[in-house]
This record gives structure tokens, sequence and C-alpha cells, in this order.
């Protein structure tokens, strides 16, 4: 695996950067400046540039299991995706914040049936999404609402964030909650007013996703 990774890096320094030397340039230059946090799942095959083709600089990316937000109060010591959200938010001034889940998702999975090899630290962290879960048995399609009610969870304990819940009170931050079918390449967004999460190119056009 590692000379897989340095003939990537190869590829990266012969390949890519040249034809992008004056982005980069520009991005140290003038700094960082993404409009969009994105939340998502540590899981390897959830690759957020990639599935939003948006170059380097255009998000501010978090990725943990299961796409999961912390509670904002800070207790229980320092937490790095509650900095994450703050920096992003009261430095960078990003405008979007999309929550995105995932198909096939371990850690939602997780939540029906928990590996008998989960460290405490991990079962804990997975108590984030116990409100996304229902109670019948854990079949695909159980699994998939699973995991767009966990997107709708992590949505509403963002507003639990202070500096979140003025900017979205204010109308300087929209926030966006996703749901990626791997098998699909489809994008299934919530769509607020019906609270249900539809193909992204079928949002009502006043949609503010």
């Amino acid at each position: 695996m590692t000379r897989e990774l340095l003939a990537g890096l190869d590829r990266f320094r012969e390949e890519y950067f040249p034809r992008n030397r004056e982005h980069y340039r520009r991005l140290v230059e003038e700094g960082q400046h993404p409009r969009t946090l994105f939340i998502g799942c540590a899981d390897s095959r959830v690759v957020p540039d990639l599935i939003t083709d948006a170059p380097p600089g255009a998000l501010f990316v978090v990725r943990n299991v299961g796409n999961l937000v912390p509670p904002a109060e800070k207790e229980g010591g320092p937490h790095g995706v509650s900095a994450a959200i703050e920096f992003a938010v009261d430095i960078l001034k990003v405008e979007d914040i999309v929550v995105c889940g995932h198909s096939h998702c371990g850690a939602m999975e997780a939540l029906y049936r928990p590996p008998p090899e989960a460290s405490e630290n991990l079962r804990g962290w997975l108590e984030l999404a116990a409100g996304a879960r229902l109670d019948e048995e854990p079949t695909p399609e159980v699994l998939r609402r699973t995991e767009q009610r966990s997107v709708a969870l992590q949505l509403h304990r963002l507003m639990d964030f202070p500096n979140v819940r003025a900017g979205v009170e204010a109308g300087r931050i929209s926030l966006h909650g996703w749901h990626y079918v791997i098998e699909e390449g489809e994008i299934y967004v919530l769509d607020v007013g019906s609270g249900t999460f539809v193909p992204h190119g079928e949002l009502p056009a006043d949609d503010p996703d």
C-alpha cells in the first residue's frame, strides 16, 4: 500500500500539480476562503472533493465515524469536531454547512449490531446517532432510513452551537442535509418543506440547496 501511495504522489507532482500550479500559488498568497463546511463520514468510499468536483480550497472538510456532530457543551475537554465547526464559522466565515451521510454506513449498522470488538470510546461516539435508530429489524430499507434520520439529527444538533444558530437566524449560514448513495453515484438532499430526501436534481426551484 505504501508503494501505491508513493506512486500516487509521483503522479500528483508530475501531472496534476503542474497543471494547477497557479491555483495553489493563489491559495498560499491569498489564504483559504472556503464557502462550505462539509461534515462527512470517514468511510474510505466517501470522498467529498471527488463527489462534488470541488477544487482545492473550496471545501473545509471534517470527517469522522458516522458524520456525527457532538453536543455543543464544553464539558469533557477539547473536541476536534466542535473546534472545526467553530473555526469554520467564526474564522473562515463559511456560508453553507453540509452534513453528508451515505449508504452502507457501518456506523449506522452498528446501532443495531454493535461489533463485539468495538472500544468503549467508539461505542460512546456512536451514541450520538442513537436518536436515529428505529425499533425495527435492520433491513436495507431501515438502514437507509436510519442514515437519513441521523443526518437530520446532526443538523438539529448543529443548531445548538450558538455561532451556528446566530448565523442561520441572521441568514448568513444555510444548513444542508445530504445522503450519498454510493452504488448510484447520487446525492439525495433533505427537502425541508417535505421532510424527505430527494435526488438533488429534483429539489423545488426555490430551494436554497
